[in-house]
């Protein structure tokens, strides 16, 4: 009679378990589309997490991203050295004053008599001030050609920072979706181990009343065990994730606490390869400097070429002199004036001057290869990204399948293990394999949206993750 009892209470519970675990099932399930706060303490004003989207992740990091600011400080470099002045386009101003005095003692001898006279302590004074021109006014081109590398310069100062931006924007999102990859990863660890919990809690039961040996027991027990180590080693891989998106965005706490708001992975079916190539042949941005390169080239071929030009250059002074004698007929002397000079030359002969256009023609030859072996490479990389991206997008759609069908398939084996006709470990393959679908699901989704977030940055339109 108490063993009936005791039969009719263990089905009884079996059967609040099988109800309670197949709606922790779908409960849990559920967690892989919506959004539950990192297992992290609360930070901000009032001891909440700051929450972040993708859009206000990257405007925090282009405003405060320490190597971004540095590159958009040597961009201000480059502008303000693309002047007139700085190209020799105008003249320099010099203003200048001095004093000069001597103490001698002459001797001359007279020609007429013959008698020498001798002074000692002769003090004789100068002073003068004045202001000089020079003025480079026609260089063989040098002077423009300057200007124009300059201005080149400054192009290609705003063209590095686009390519910071870019490299920012891409490397962001890549850890902004690898920290949602992660956190749902975690949800999915810590089901596995309420699943591994409850399946301990039933074996238990069962070997107490002689229903399960020990063997299964111990396994039950080895199996949670596994589940929680895996969840915990997912905590400080998803702590690294945060700490690595606080890097990048420079926060001043690199372990500030925060709440992503994404709780999925979505992925853009919309791209199209000849779209995606035609932008990176007008707008990429290391092939844009590249072709800078080319310009550049270009210019110091045309300085060297330069030399082949007279030049002409003008002076001109504006001074006051004023002379003291200690001896002579004048006891003092003062000049005010201007003076004005032109200088024409022209370079004859110059050694360097051939060897120089030659290695300048060799470098204008190799902007060119440059640029064309990057165009080949970026082709190449696109297609394979393109091929990668093709590929993720159908293992996807098949992942969702297989998802459902082992939804499917550890619903069933629940249903037997509780009525006693599955063993633990054919549970355990069913959970695992539930496991397993939910990860290469989870990793197709990322992979999918690494290789969409390369495709952008490759054909310049990664800005768009600010819209």
């Amino acid at each position: 009679m108490v063993k009936d009892i005791k039969r009719n209470t263990l089905f009884a519970r079996i059967s609040q378990v099988r109800f309670f675990t197949l709606g922790l099932f779908f409960f849990c399930s559920s967690l892989y589309g919506q959004s539950t706060p990192p297992p992290y303490g609360g930070g901000g004003k009032g001891g909440e997490a700051v929450v972040y989207t993708l859009r206000s992740c990257l405007q925090y990091g282009l405003e405060n991203n320490y190597s971004l600011r540095i590159t958009r400080n040597e961009e201000q470099v480059s502008k303000n050295n693309a002047t007139l002045g700085n190209a020799g386009y105008l003249p320099t101003l010099d203003f200048s004053a001095g004093y000069k005095g001597t103490l001698d003692n002459t001797s001359s001898k007279l020609r007429e008599t013959g008698e020498t006279e001798k002074q000692n302590g002769v003090f004789d004074q100068t002073i003068n001030a004045g202001l000089n021109l020079n003025w480079t006014i026609f260089d063989g081109f040098n002077i423009s050609t300057n200007y124009r590398k300059l201005k080149e310069l400054e192009r290609q100062g705003e063209t590095n920072t686009r390519i910071a931006i870019e490299d920012l924007i891409a490397n962001l999102a890549a850890e902004y979706y690898n920290y949602v990859q992660q956190k749902i990863r975690l949800q999915n660890f810590r089901y596995a181990v309420s699943l591994s919990k409850e399946r301990l809690r039933i074996v238990e039961e069962r070997y107490h009343i002689g229903n399960f040996s020990r063997l299964d027991y111990q396994q039950a027990k080895v199996d949670f065990n596994a589940d929680s180590a895996k969840y915990m080693k997912q905590q400080e891989l998803l702590h690294t994730s945060r700490i690595n998106l606080n890097e990048l965005m420079a926060n001043k706490d690199v372990d500030e606490p925060f709440i992503i708001e994404d709780s999925l992975i979505n992925v853009s079916a919309k791209l199209s390869f000849d779209d995606l190539w035609n932008a990176t042949l007008k707008t990429n941005a290391s092939l844009l400097r590249a072709e800078q390169d080319n310009t550049l080239a270009q210019l110091d071929y045309k300085k060297v070429n330069s030399r082949n030009y007279p030049y002409l250059k003008m002076n001109t002074g504006y001074g006051y002199t004023f002379n003291r004698y200690d001896v002579g007929a004048n006891r003092q002397r003062s000049n005010l004036g201007l003076n004005v000079g032109l200088t024409v030359g022209f370079n004859i002969f110059d050694g360097n001057r051939k060897r120089e256009k030659q290695n300048a023609r060799i470098a204008i030859k190799n902007a060119r290869l440059q640029r064309d072996e990057l165009e080949q490479s970026l082709r190449a990389d696109l297609s394979n990204l393109w091929q990668a991206y093709q590929n993720n997008l159908q293992m996807l759609q098949l992942e969702r399948q297989n998802l459902v069908a082992a939804k499917e398939n550890h619903e069933i084996a629940m249903e037997r293990y509780m009525l006693g006709n599955l063993s633990g470990i054919e549970m355990r393959e069913a959970q695992k394999s539930l496991l397993d679908a939910e990860e290469r699901i989870l990793s197709a989704e990322y992979d999918t949206k690494l290789c969409e977030i390369s495709l952008l940055q490759i054909s310049g339109k990664v800005t768009k993750y600010l819209e």
